[in-house]
């Protein structure tokens, strides 16, 4: 009689599936927390629910975003820090549904790891639940995958997409009403948000220091837990401001690329952001970075957001009251150019220099 094979099971190959099961569980009250109107259902469906028409829009525009938190993961699992990375998930999107006028509705993610473990995707989660309380949208739904050989022990990957609505009329950037000497007002950063840590790990290594040390450039905390503050969710306060009825033409959100490469792709194709450099002093994570790794003010500019996480574009004349309505929502807000004619292909003319 020929030797029957021992059954194998999916667990026998690195798949739990009961595990996955009792995460989807685990992070049902995380996702109920961020309910808001619109919001339907709960987790464990094939697809989330969202109604427009209870969130209070009957004809909007739907605007959608997707990213990830790029190379900033790797900092959060040699930490074992994993409660505010799912805040840069969200944020990185949801701040690019603002910047075209919209409110975030709601989220979903993607975790994926080779093997999942419970406690770290749990906090994972949480910070994505934190962010979405924080933008006011919904986590609906989600996806969590485990991938035995596809990442190596204790790594796992992100994504993150945002749906938001706008009305028709209120969809930004109006670039045909901008104009020469049209103000440039810069809201600050938290840090280095979710850009720039390719570059940003290899100087760490470079200068031979460990994520436990104290932070260089802020004593009174770890290298690593200095470098993980999230970024800063820019919703609220925008929307608030939209509300306000000022002039408002654009909003550029300042991720990968810096200043020079974001705030060119809302402008029109005659006009030119010129920025006074004496007016965006860097802030000492930014100055520490410029040092150890010997970075021209061109490459920091187009690498880091030097300090500024979003950049509004609005008329002159209602700089200052634009300027007031941020900072009463908590925003570090000033006004560091104004929109001129383009001088050949450059889409940001700099003055003065980094300092």
């Amino acid at each position: 009689m020929a030797n029957r094979k021992q059954a194998r099971t999916y667990r026998d190959a690195g798949v739990d599936v009961d595990a996955g099961n009792a995460l989807v569980d685990a992070i049902k009250p995380l996702a109920a927390a961020t309910r808001r109107p619109g919001a339907r259902g709960g987790l464990g469906g094939f697809g989330g629910l969202f109604d427009l028409k209870a969130a209070g829009h009957d004809d909007p525009l739907l605007v959608a975003a997707n990213d990830g938190v790029g190379t900033k993961l790797l900092l959060a699992i040699a930490t074992g820090r994993h409660d505010t990375i799912g805040i840069d998930l969200v944020a990185m999107c949801v701040n690019d549904l603002v910047v075209q006028g919209a409110e975030p509705l709601f989220f979903l993610d993607y975790f994926a790891t080779g093997k999942l473990e419970p406690q770290a995707a749990r906090a994972v989660v949480a910070g994505i639940a934190e962010g979405c309380k924080q933008a006011g949208c919904a986590l609906i739904g989600g996806e969590t995958a485990e991938m035995p050989g596809m990442y190596e022990q204790g790594h796992y990957d992100l994504a993150g997409f945002a749906v938001g609505a706008v009305a028709r009329d209120a969809l930004l950037p109006r670039t045909g009403a901008m104009r020469e000497g049209d103000a440039l007002i810069a809201l600050a950063s938290s840090g280095a948000h979710s850009n720039g840590y390719s570059l940003i790990r290899a100087l760490i290594a470079d200068a031979g220091l460990d994520w436990r040390d104290p932070a260089p450039f802020d004593p009174a905390r770890a290298l690593g837990e200095a470098l993980l503050e999230p970024t800063r969710i820019y919703v609220r306060p925008l929307l608030a401001l939209l509300r306000e009825g000022l002039a408002v033409r654009g909003l550029a959100h300042i991720t990968g690329g810096g200043l020079t490469e974001n705030i060119p792709r809302v402008l029109p194709a005659h006009l030119a952001a010129r920025i006074d450099l004496a007016e965006l002093p860097l802030p000492p994570l930014f100055r520490w970075l410029r040092e150890v790794g010997g970075i021209d003010a061109a490459e920091m500019l187009r690498t880091f957001n030097c300090g500024v996480g979003m950049v509004v574009i609005a008329a002159a004349d209602d700089a200052p009251a634009i300027i007031e309505v941020l900072k009463g929502h908590g925003e570090r807000a000033r006004l560091i150019g104004r929109l001129a004619a383009r001088e050949g292909d450059a889409g940001v003319l700099y003055a003065g220099e980094l300092e």
